[in-house]
């Protein structure tokens, strides 16, 4: 009898500690941009984190508990989005906040909400120089890492490319937010070094109707090519406004303009001569495991602009919460940088890599996660360095045709800031 009770006594023992461990969540804030002009980048950016956490969370968890997340849709709005991070932070206590997105949306975010809470914060696809500035400047606690390279690389990547495709005067079309007005100053920085002209400069606001009058003063100087800066919807809208009042068809495109919807709302016989640039990414064993398995998760194309950059985000935030061994945003800032160790064993996206990197964190052994944009290191403002992927528009589809280095882009940079 009393064999029986000491064996029910320890099954409800481990029933009860299974029980916990399942119950057990380490919630992370994810502000996105679920809707407005960002909603394609955000919603794809979402689900990528969804599935790195799945991930860890198969291969056992962080420290037996499961990693969910308390996702909030900024609506491609700061003010929205510095609400709904101030939510997760001061009332539901998130150690970090992925997102947001674009950088119009990260940056309030950290400078109203995580910057003085001292809460990590990693966006994985803000691109702005101004976030770079704000770390130089002591403003971010060094609590801010992104998962993309700064357009002031991007600036000079697309300078030299729209020149090898012949763009040799170029109106300009930007959102008149800091996302745009970084990107135009960097890119004619560099054009100009480069021997390009450039006719007008014109930006725009947000979500209008229409966008004639702006077309028609970007048309003034004769250019042989627009460069539109912008997001899908209003950049089609931009777009539609240009081809009706006769524009010359071709395009220079930003990264963001890496869009089906974009090339659908404009129609693809219009967009034969358009050429853009996007962070690049050196593959890995982790690009391979994504690009297999993120469509059949999300139902979203892998090549959306914020997707792997998105999964990266949330593998490193994850793998840093178990790193860390504390819920402290202190430790897990910390943690960041020990589990993307250029000195530590490689580790790869998926279940099976993930058990492994959880195994060698229990050993105190270190890692470096070499994620779907490629290995992945942080200097002391939370900026990585990349290649640039160079695309156009063939047949409706977006076509990679060629790749800038890091190294490239470095030397093209030091030569156009002479």
């Amino acid at each position: 009898m009393k064999t029986l009770l000491l064996t029910l006594t320890s099954a409800l023992a481990l029933s009860a500690a299974a029980a916990n461990a399942a119950d057990c969540k380490i919630t992370v804030g994810v502000v996105m941009e679920l809707t407005g002009p960002a909603g394609e980048y955000g919603q794809a950016g979402a689900k990528s984190v969804d599935m790195a956490f799945r991930d860890i969370n198969e291969a056992g968890g962080v420290r037996g508990c499961q990693l969910a997340t308390d996702t909030r849709d900024s609506q491609s709005q700061g003010n929205v989005a510095v609400d709904a991070a101030t939510q997760l932070v001061q009332v539901g206590k998130v150690p970090v906040v992925i997102g947001g997105i674009i950088s119009s949306v990260s940056i309030p975010i950290l400078t109203s909400v995580t910057a003085p809470a001292k809460v990590v914060q990693v966006s994985p696809a803000s691109s702005s120089p101004t976030l770079t500035a704000l770390g130089r400047e002591g403003k971010t606690n060094g609590i801010f890492f992104r998962t993309i390279t700064s357009d002031a690389l991007q600036g000079v990547a697309a300078a030299k490319y729209a020149l090898d495709q012949g763009f040799k005067k170029l109106a300009v079309i930007h959102v008149n937010n800091d996302f745009g007005v970084n990107m135009v100053n960097e890119f004619s920085r560099a054009y100009k070094a480069l021997g390009g002209e450039i006719v007008s400069v014109t930006p725009y606001n947000e979500k209008q109707s229409s966008y004639q009058s702006e077309v028609t003063k970007a048309m003034e100087g004769e250019p042989d090519g627009l460069y539109l800066i912008s997001y899908p919807v209003d950049g089609a809208t931009i777009a539609r406004a240009w081809i009706s009042q006769g524009g010359v068809q071709k395009f220079l495109l930003n990264d963001g303009m890496n869009s089906m919807d974009f090339i659908t709302a404009v129609g693809a016989e219009y967009l034969n001569e358009a050429y853009g640039t996007s962070s690049g990414t050196s593959p890995t064993k982790s690009t391979e495991y994504f690009n297999a398995n993120y469509k059949a998760f999300s139902n979203i194309e892998p090549s959306n602009p914020a997707a792997d950059r998105s999964y990266d985000a949330g593998a490193i935030v994850g793998l840093a919460i178990a790193a860390a061994g504390s819920d402290k945003s202190a430790d897990i800032r910390e943690a960041i940088y020990k589990v993307v160790d250029p000195k530590g064993e490689p580790i790869y996206a998926g279940k099976e890599e993930f058990a492994k990197a959880l195994k060698l964190i229990g050993e105190g052994k270190p890692i470096r996660y070499e994620g779907v944009i490629g290995p992945v290191a942080f200097d002391k403002y939370g900026d990585i360095t990349g290649p640039f992927r160079l695309w156009k528009i063939k047949d409706g589809e977006v076509t990679t045709v060629g790749e800038m280095s890091t190294d490239d882009v470095g030397k093209l940079k030091a030569e156009t800031d002479k």
